[in-house]
Order: structure tokens, then sequence, then C-alpha cells
């Protein structure tokens, strides 16, 4: 029951990338305007997302840290061969086309409130509301994404499913642990962290930049540490507070 939201993701997001492939054939001028209208769209997204951030410092804080490790790790460098190796299987002709795909869709579909938000629901309550709307948002993007960026962008549904999948896993288990009041703070600050990302992504579709967003992936895992820090550190400087 847990896993039901992500995989009608991932199937939707396969069903709209074979559904893209159908738009191949449209020409070059409508294609750039359907990225342009994708990367806008993505960036308001973005903002939005990055704007519900209530201690924007662990935001700041969370990115910095993660780059330097993401750098280390050279995420955006292995995410990016895994693509080259999926374009080499299918023999593609376009350089990096499938490879671009395949890492874009990837990182739009894996990065944002609603990734974590709806396997969190799909785990605690069986509740999968939040990843079906997803769904149907992904599967329009996948449909846009793949007329204009190729047949990459169907592997993404992979990833997708194991990054929720396993959230979801967690959740089943994580009330024992993690209390409702801090769970909420999590939510908002990768809420946060996850919308700068999301508006990096936009600029680099729109070709304004080339920020190596996969790198900073690991700034969601020092999100989550701060805030538990600052979590708890609250609780023992209020609880030594009475105590004084």
């Amino acid at each position: 029951m847990a896993l039901i939201g992500t995989l009608v993701n991932g199937l939707a997001i396969i069903i709209g990338s074979l559904l893209g492939l159908f738009w191949r054939n449209i020409p070059e001028k409508t294609k750039t305007t359907i990225m342009q209208a994708m990367g806008l769209a993505v960036i308001i997204l973005g903002i939005g997302m990055g704007l519900k951030s209530k201690q924007f410092l662990i935001v700041i804080a969370s990115l910095a840290m993660g780059g330097v490790l993401g750098e280390k790790l050279d995420l955006e460098g292995k995410l990016g061969q895994l693509g080259h190796w999926l374009e080499a299987k299918l023999g593609g002709k376009e350089k990096s086309g499938i490879a671009n795909a395949f890492v874009t869709a990837t990182l739009v579909f894996m990065i944002g409130a609603m990734s974590i938000v709806g396997a969190l629901d799909s785990g605690l309550r069986h509740d999968h509301a939040v990843l079906y709307t997803k769904s149907m948002i992904d599967g329009f993007c996948a449909i846009f994404f793949t007329s204009a960026l190729g047949v990459g962008v169907i592997f993404s549904a992979v990833p997708v499913v194991l990054y929720q999948g396993l959230i979801a896993l967690f959740a089943t288990q994580i009330d024992r642990f993690v209390p409702d009041a801090l769970m909420q703070q999590i939510i908002i600050e990768i809420t946060g962290t996850g919308g700068i990302m999301i508006l990096a992504i936009g600029l680099n579709i729109l070709r304004l930049t080339t920020i190596r967003v996969a790198n900073l992936l690991p700034a969601l895992l020092f999100t989550i540490l701060i805030v538990c820090i600052v979590y708890y550190w609250d609780k023992l400087s209020a609880f030594a507070g009475g105590i004084i």
C-alpha cells in the first residue's frame, strides 16, 4: 500500500514520455517555445518553494555544505555518466541528448516538496492524494520534456520510483522516532532548499546558466541534519532554562 502512489507516479512519467515521442517531429521553433515556457514555469515553482523557508540561514548553510560534498562526490558527473551509458546502449546520435534529458528530467521530478510530502503521506497514512496530483503534473511535463529533449526523459522514472519509494517505506516507521513538530520543520526547510535547486534547474533549461544542480543534492541531507540540531538545541535550552 505504501508504494502505490510512487508506482503511479513512475507510470505517469513513462506514459507521458511515450506520448512525447510522437511529438518529436514538431518544428524546432515550437520545441524552443515549449522549453522556454517550461523553464519559466519551473523558475516560478522554485521561487514559490524557496520563499516558504522559515529559517533561510539553514537553507544557505545547507546549500553551501551540500555543494562542497556534492562537488567532492561529483554527483552531476555520475548522473551524466549514467545518462551517457543509456545513450550508448540505445545508440543515441545526438551528443549528450539522452544524458541531458535524463539528468534534467530526473532533477525536476525528484526535487521538490511534493516528492517528499507525497511519499511521507503514502508511508505514514497510506494517503496517495499528493503523489496522484504529482503524477498528473509529471506526466504532462514528461510529454513536453520528451518532445523537446528526447527519449532520455523516460528513464527518469527509475530514480524517481526508487527515491520516493525509499522515503515511503522509511515513513512507515518514522513516526516512532521523529516528533510531528520536528517533521513539519524538516518539510518546510527542505521545501525552501529544494526550491533554490528547482530555480537553478529552470535557469538551466532557459540556458541562462550551467549550474551543476545535482552536486547540490546533499544539501537536502544537511537541511535535515541542521533542522534536527536546531530543534533539539532549542528543547535543551528550554529545559535548562526551566531548571535554572
